[in-house]
């Protein structure tokens, strides 16, 4: 009796444990749930998930905690060989004109002219010139018996910054030269010329002349007579380099390059300069070194992954919604209205999308778009483009449903069309819509890359993977720094492989029939 009782309990209990598992097995079976459970098994889907994951935590996070700006730019110090000054030697005549007076390059040439047929007049627009031969290499130019310019091999420079000297004075200065006088007078007061050119005034220089032109490149720089003297001295004994000592009492190192096509020497300082850190190495301040406008990698790489998904995301939406709202019409109503959507259907399809894009780029250039603006009319071109697909597949897959016994019920119970379409039909599209979108996601990233990559899509300075590739235009970056172009192709690649596999995931947990 005791058995028999013991036996019934065990039956008892198997049962309710029967039962007990039997609830839960209906819980876990739920719709939903199982779709996550087929995308779980699914171990590619997943490590495409995880990089997804990784990939937003470090645009999203990553440029939250980092320390410096996208924009930021960073600057060394380096010792370049800067223009500093120019020296030309005269072999041909130069030419002072008084004030007020015209002797423009037409009468310069027949000057020259009338120079090497030895004449000593010429007639230009009816105005006769007479010629005055101090030297082979000075002569005064008269005109109605006024001097009125002056053509010499030599030039006279002021030695005091800012002070001109005058017409006529330059005139006596350079008339003494070639007669080998040491003295000249000029408005009451004595002047001194040695034989070096050098005028003097109550002993102090105000003056020189010389064949040589001695002109800085820097219009604040004033240039010494004895760094000129100096300087001159080593272009004739031909040196290649020149050392000189300022009025401080500082040494300053130059390099002396003659410029056959210009015939003139160009004078470079070794300085101090502050440029831009371009192309820096990896280091513990950049982990991926700097771009080429001294700006932080890995920091535009943050910054660039959040432009690329932004703009993904901005125009997977766009299209989606414009395809649905078309897609669901065309497919419900069916008749002269399906008919005309697939008209606009088929003209989106046949248009060139990338050129059209492209010559929308350029003229964004050529108009001088603002970058941002930009950006929210590459989202807005690329979406609208974009639709057709979509539609396509909402359309057929509502010309499915419309038919079946749900639908009929909710036509039964006068359900407006409106809620028939849009709580009844897309429903029942979403998963479909859901891997589209996934794996539309990755198509857009690829082509704003190529468009920025090809200098057409996101502008400076806002940073996206595709722009951050575009430096490996230049063949040098391309084989010397492999931090410009690699973290951002390894990301670009990552993002877009992700997506397909979560999409494929997707695909496969919706509807597991298709892995058979």
């Amino acid at each position: 009796m005791a058995s028999e009782n013991e036996n019934k309990n065990e039956a008892a209990n198997e049962k309710q444990q029967y039962s007990l598992n039997d609830d839960r097995r209906v819980k876990t079976l739920s719709p939903s749930a199982l779709v996550i459970k087929r995308f779980l098994r699914n171990r590619v889907a997943v490590t495409g998930l995880v990089i997804l994951v990784l990939m937003f935590v470090f645009s999203y996070i990553g440029g939250i905690i980092s320390p410096y700006r996208q924009d930021q730019v960073f600057y060394r110090t380096d010792m370049q060989n800067q223009d500093f000054a120019g020296v030309t030697e005269n072999t041909e005549f130069r030419y002072v004109v008084k004030e007020g007076a015209s002797f423009g390059s037409v009468q310069q040439a027949q000057f020259v002219l009338a120079t090497i047929q030895k004449k000593d007049a010429f007639e230009f627009g009816g105005v006769s010139y007479t010629l005055d031969k101090i030297s082979d290499t000075f002569y005064g130019i008269e005109s109605e018996g006024e001097l009125i310019a002056l053509a010499s091999y030599d030039v006279v420079s002021s030695s005091i910054q800012g002070q001109k000297i005058p017409f006529e004075l330059q005139y006596e200065i350079l008339q003494a030269l070639a007669a080998g006088e040491g003295k000249v007078s000029y408005d009451g007061q004595n002047y001194t010329v040695d034989d070096e050119g050098a005028v003097l005034l109550n002993g102090e220089e105000i003056a020189y002349a010389s064949r040589y032109i001695v002109q800085p490149i820097m219009s604040d720089v004033h240039l010494t007579r004895q760094f000129k003297e100096e300087l001159v001295e080593s272009i004739e004994a031909g040196s290649t380099t020149f050392t000189s000592v300022d009025e401080e009492g500082a040494t300053h190192d130059y390099t002396l390059e003659y410029n056959a096509a210009m015939k003139n020497w160009n004078v470079r300082q070794l300085t101090a300069t502050r440029v831009f850190d371009t192309y820096s190495k990896p280091s513990k301040a950049h982990w991926l070194g700097t771009d080429k406008n001294g700006m932080d990698m890995l920091t535009r790489l943050m910054y660039g992954g959040r432009v690329s998904l932004y703009i993904g995301f901005i125009v997977v939406i766009i299209e989606t919604v414009l395809g649905v709202i078309l897609g669901g019409i065309s497919g419900y109503f069916g008749g002269w209205v399906d008919m005309l959507i697939m008209r606009i259907v088929d003209i989106f399809y046949c248009i060139p999308s990338m050129p059209i894009i492209i010559i929308l780029g350029a003229a964004m250039d050529m108009m001088r778009v603002d970058p941002q603006i930009r950006m929210i009319y590459l989202m807005l071109i690329l979406g609208f483009l974009g639709w057709p697909g979509i539609s396509r597949l909402v359309r057929g897959q509502i010309l499915t449903l419309r038919e079946q016994e749900f639908m009929t019920a909710t036509e039964a119970c006068g359900i407006r069309v409106s809620r028939r379409i849009f709580r009844h039909l897309l429903p029942n599209v979403m998963p479909q819509l859901i891997v589209t979108m996934t794996m539309s996601l990755g198509s857009v990233i690829l082509t704003e890359a190529t468009l920025s990559f090809l200098g057409l899509g996101v502008k400076f300075p806002f940073a996206s993977w595709g722009n951050i590739i575009n430096d490996v235009n230049n063949t040098f970056v391309l084989t010397n720094y492999w931090f410009i172009w690699i973290p951002a192709g390894v990301c670009l690649l990552s993002t877009v492989l992700a997506f397909n596999l979560v999409g494929d995931g997707l695909r496969d947990a919706f509807d597991p029939k298709m892995k058979r």
